[in-house]
Parts: structure tokens; sequence; C-alpha cells
């Protein structure tokens, strides 16, 4: 089992950079492929960001490529998302997964890949 517990969340204005957390507890933390989802409104949970420990390799949606940049610290079993240049539609809820290792690396871009998820954490952009 592995416990995941996000922060950082909060309101900014466009522009603007906020660094979110996600802390875990339970089993072996650098086993584990680390990823960040968002939910925004009435849509529905879309993938963000991972990082790979078994590929050694990080993976980002198209629509934060360039802004957010996802780091892991295994010593504090720490996941980051360092998020930069925030837009409006940046807007949601955001969740931090952990995942198992896949033969394929599209596969981290799956929310089915995450065995475990916290409870998430709400970042609002404003104008």
């Amino acid at each position: 089992q592995v416990q995941l517990v996000e922060s950082g969340g909060g309101l900014v204005q466009a522009g603007g950079s906020l660094r979110l957390s996600c802390a875990a507890s339970g089993r072996t933390f650098n086993d584990y492929t680390m990823g960040w989802f968002r939910q925004a409104p009435g849509k529905e949970r879309e993938f963000v960001a991972a990082d790979s420990w078994s590929y050694g390799s990080t993976y980002y949606a198209d629509s934060v490529k360039g802004r957010f940049t996802i780091s892991r610290d295994n010593a504090k079993k720490t996941v980051y998302l360092q998020m930069t240049s925030l837009k409006p539609e940046d807007t949601a809820v955001y969740y931090c997964a952990a995942g198992g290792f896949r033969y394929s690396y599209r596969d981290y871009y799956e929310i089915s890949t995450y065995e475990y998820w916290g409870q998430g954490t709400q970042v609002t952009v404003s104008l």
C-alpha cells in the first residue's frame, strides 16, 4: 500500500507559479512511476506529467510542456510539480498518483496504469 498526500495548491494570477508536492508513505517509493493528473469542473481527469523510475524519463501533456516540471526526491519520498506561466485553463483539482512498471512508456499517460491516488489539491488561476 502507498498513501499519497498532495499539498501546495491555491489561488494564483495568470502568469504566476505554484509548486505542488506529493508526500508518499508505505512501500518503496522509488519503485513506482509517479504521475500528476488534473480534473477541471465538468471535465474528465487528464494526464499532466509522469516521472518514470524505470526509464529514467519524464513525460508531459502537450498542454503543459515547457511550463510544468515534474521531479522527485526519493530520499524524501516526495514528488513535485513545478508550474510556471499558469493560465486560467490550468484551473483544476490536481491529483498525485503512483503506478508500477509498464513496458510501453505510453501507458504512463493512462489513468489505469496508476494504482494509488491522493485526495487532490485545488489550483485556481485567475485572470
